[in-house]
C-alpha cells in the first residue's frame, strides 16, 4: 500500500513522499488471526461468556422486581411482602457486581496474552524484515504499528471489549425480558430498533474510511518526527531544519483534522441515538398507557416496561458507541495482522559448510526501477581470504555489503555460500555465518555484560574479557565504575563511538562466525581512535572471511584484495601493491588520501 502526500512548504519544497508501507490485513483475515490466538485459552474464555451471562440475567431482577413493587403498593400488600422484594433487588445488584468483576477478569486472561503474542509476532516480522522493505515504509510506519496500533488495541482490550460484551448481553436479555413481560410491549421497544439502525448504517458508512486514514496519518506523523530527530545533524548541516520542521507540521496538522473530523462525526452519532431513545421511550410508555386503560395489563407492568426500556438506555448507547473505539482498533488490529502475517522468504533447511566461499554471481540491484546501484558484480571470497570494497559515496559499497551478507535480496543475480543459495538459507542459519558491523550501531539499556551477550547469551565472564581484550577495548571496560556490571547505554554510562565499535567487534567474536562484513566500522572513530579501531578491526577478522567496506584506505592497504567500485561497477580489481603499480583509479585515491603521487605505496601519516 502507497501513501502519497504531495504537498508542499511556504517555500515550495515537497514535505511528504510516496511510501510504500507495510500491508494492512482484511477483516476477514484480521478476524482469524484474532479467533486463533483467544483459542488457545479456551477455560478463560468460557468463564468469559457463563460470567457475562449472568451478569445479563442479574440486570433483569431489579426492573422486574420495582413493576411487582408498584402493584403491591396500588394493591396494599404489606411491609413484608416489600422487605422481601428490596432484599431480592439488593441480592441480584451484589450478584451483578461479583459476575461483573469475574468476567472482566477473565476476559484480561484470555484477551492479555493473545495481545502480547501478537504485539511479539509483529516486532519479531518487522525486524526481519529486509532492509529495503522496511526503508520503503520508513521507520514511522513500523514504529506506529508496534506502538500507537499496540496503546489502541490495548486500549480497546481493557476498556471498551468488556463494555461491548456487557452491553450485547444486557440488551439481548433485557429484550427478551420486556417481551416476556407483555409481547405488546415488547413490540413497542422493538419500533425503536430502526431508529438505531438508520443512525448506526449513517455513522458507519463514514466513520471506517475516518479511521483507516487517520491510523495512516499517525503513521506519516511518527514518520517526519523520527525523520527529523535521526537526521537532525544532516538537517541542519544543510539548513534543512524549516523544511523538516514544515514537515512535522503538515503531518501534525493532518493527524489532528482527522481527529476533529472523527470526534465531530462521533457527535452527531450521539445526537441520533439520543433522538432514538426518545422515540422508543415514548412508544413503550403510550403502549402501556394503552394497556392500562384497557385493563389488558397493570400500572405494574407498564412501569417495569419502562424501567427495562430505559435501563436499555445504557447498553444501547454503550454499544453503539463501542463502535467508534471497535473501529478504531479494528484499523489498528488489521495494521498489526498486516504485519504479523508476513513471513520470511528463507526457509530451506540448507546449511552451509563452515569455510564455504562466498560467491556473487551476476548480482545487480535497484532500489528504484531503472535506476541500477549495482551492475554485474562477479566476485568469489575465498575462505580466509580479506576483501576491501572501496570507492566514492554513492559507488555501491554498502550495497554489496548488504546483498553478501544476505540483508539485501539483488534484484539480478544470486549470492551463494559454496553450494548453497544464500537465498534459500533460514535466517538465524544466515546470521550465524555471517555478522555485520556498521557504522550505525547501538547500545542497548543494560550492562555491558548483557550488551555483549547479545551475541552468545551463554558466554562466561572470561570470555566476555576475552573477546574485550582481543579488541582492545577490556582497559577502558575494566576502568569503569563496575566493569562488566556497569550500566551502560541509556540511562546509564555514555560510551563514545569508537568504544561503542569496539563493543560491536567484541560481540563478532563471541559469536564466532566464519565469515563478517565491515561496513565502515571505523568511520565513526574520529582522527585520534581510527588507528586502535582498524587494529581491532583487524584482530576481529583475522581467520575469518571478510568483506571489509572500507572507509580508511589504510584498512584497504592490510586486506588481501581490493575492489574499486565506481558506478556500481567493478572497474579494478587485485592486491594494493598491484593497484597502486597500476596507476588506476585505486592509485590516485591512494595518492589524495596518503599525500603522495599514488605511485610509491608509502603509508599516509598516522
Amino acid at each position: 500500500m502507497t501513501a502519497v502526500v504531495a504537498d508542499r512548504d511556504a517555500t515550495g519544497e515537497p514535505v511528504g513522499t510516496a511510501r510504500d508501507i507495510l500491508r494492512i490485513a482484511p477483516a476477514g483475515e484480521t478476524a482469524r488471526l484474532t479467533w486463533r490466538l483467544l483459542r488457545r485459552r479456551p477455560g478463560a474464555l468460557v468463564v468469559t461468556v457463563l460470567a457475562f451471562a449472568g451478569t445479563g440475567l442479574a440486570a433483569l431482577v431489579a426492573p422486574w422486581v420495582l413493576g411487582l413493587v408498584v402493584d403491591a403498593v396500588r394493591e396494599h400488600r404489606d411491609t413484608a411482602t416489600i422487605t422481601r422484594y428490596a432484599v431480592v433487588v439488593a441480592a441480584a445488584a451484589l450478584l451483578g457486581g461479583v459476575l461483573t468483576a469475574v468476567s472482566t477478569a477473565a476476559l484480561a486472561r484470555a484477551t492479555a496474552p493473545a495481545l502480547a503474542e501478537l504485539r511479539e509476532d509483529v516486532l519479531d516480522r518487522a525486524v526481519h524484515l529486509d532492509t529495503a522493505r522496511l526503508e520503503a515504509a520508513g521507520a514511522g510506519d513500523v514504529l506506529s504499528r508496534v506502538g500507537d496500533d499496540v496503546r489502541t488495541v490495548t486500549t480497546s482490550l481493557n476498556d471498551v471489549v468488556p463494555q461491548l460484551i456487557s452491553s450485547l448481553v444486557v440488551t439481548a436479555f433485557t429484550g427478551v425480558g420486556l417481551v416476556a413481560l407483555d409481547w405488546r410491549l415488547g413490540l413497542a421497544g422493538l419500533a425503536a430498533a430502526p431508529c438505531y439502525a438508520l443512525a448506526l448504517r449513517w455513522y458507519l458508512g463514514r466513520s471506517g474510511a475516518l479511521y483507516a486514514r487517520q491510523r495512516v496519518a499517525q503513521g506519516e506523523r511518527a514518520e517526519a518526527l523520527v525523520a527529523g530527530i535521526h537526521g537532525a545533524p544532516t538537517l541542519r548541516a544543510f539548513g534543512r531544519e524549516d523544511a523538516q520542521l514544515a514537515r512535522v507540521r503538515h503531518h501534525s496538522r493532518h493527524a489532528a483534522d482527522l481527529a476533529v473530523e472523527v470526534f465531530t462525526v462521533m457527535m452527531r452519532f450521539g445526537g441520533r441515538c439520543n433522538a432514538s431513545e426518545l422515540a422508543g421511550l415514548v412508544l413503550v410508555l403510550g403502549a402501556g398507557f394503552l394497556l392500562v386503560r384497557a385493563g389488558a395489563g397493570t400500572v405494574g407492568e407498564a412501569t417495569a416496561a419502562a424501567l427495562y426500556f430505559h435501563r436499555l438506555f445504557n447498553p444501547i448507547s454503550g454499544l453503539l458507541f463501542a463502535f467508534d473505539e471497535i473501529q478504531s482498533s479494528g484499523a489498528s488490529l488489521a495494521r498489526m495482522a498486516g504485519v504479523a502475517s508476513l513471513t520470511t522468504a528463507r526457509r530451506s533447511a540448507d546449511v552451509p559448510a563452515h569455510d564455504a566461499p562466498l560467491r556473487l554471481l551476476g548480482v545487480g540491484h535497484s532500489y528504484v526501477d531503472g535506476i541500477a546501484v549495482l551492475r554485474d558484480i562477479d566476485l568469489v571470497v575465498a575462505p580466509g581470504e580479506h576483501v576491501a570494497v572501496v570507492g566514492a559515496t554513492g559507488a555501491g559499497k554498502t550495497t554489496l555489503g548488504a546483498i553478501a551478507a544476505g540483508q539485501l535480496t539483488p534484484t539480478r543475480g544470486e549470492v551463494r555460500l559454496g553450494d548453497v543459495a544464500a537465498a534459500g538459507i533460514d535466517e538465524q542459519v544466515m546470521r550465524r555465518h555471517i555478522c555485520v558491523v556498521s557504522q550505525e550501531l547501538h547500545v542497548f539499556a543494560g550492562t555491558l555484560a548483557e550488551n555483549l551477550r547479545l551475541a552468545r547469551p551463554a558466554a562466561t565472564a572470561v570470555e566476555l574479557r576475552a573477546a574485550l581484550e582481543r579488541v582492545g577495548a577490556l582497559g577502558w571496560a575494566d576502568a569503569l565504575t563496575d566493569g562488566l556490571d556497569t550500566v551502560v547505554g541509556e540511562h546509564g554510562a555514555p560510551l563514545t563511538p569508537a568504544r561503542t565499535q569496539q563493543l560491536a567487534l567484541a560481540r563478532v567474536v563471541l559469536a564466532d562466525p566464519p565469515a563478517v562484513v565491515l561496513d565502515e566500522a571505523t568511520a565513526e572513530a574520529g582522527s585520534s581512535g581510527a588507528r586502535q579501531l582498524e587494529i581491532a578491526a583487524l584482530a576481529t577478522i583475522a581467520g575469518r572471511t571478510a568483506i571489509v567496506v572500507a572507509h580508511r584506505l589504510t584498512q584497504a592497504a592490510a586486506c588481501d584484495r581490493v575492489l574499486v567500485l565506481d558506478a556500481g561497477r567493478v572497474v579494478e580489481e587485485g592486491s594494493h601493491d598491484e593497484l597502486v603499480a597500476a596507476g588506476g583509479a585505486y592509485a590516485r585515491l591512494w595518492g589524495a588520501w596518503s599525500g603522495t603521487d599514488g605511485t610509491d605505496g608509502t603509508d599516509p601519516p598516522r
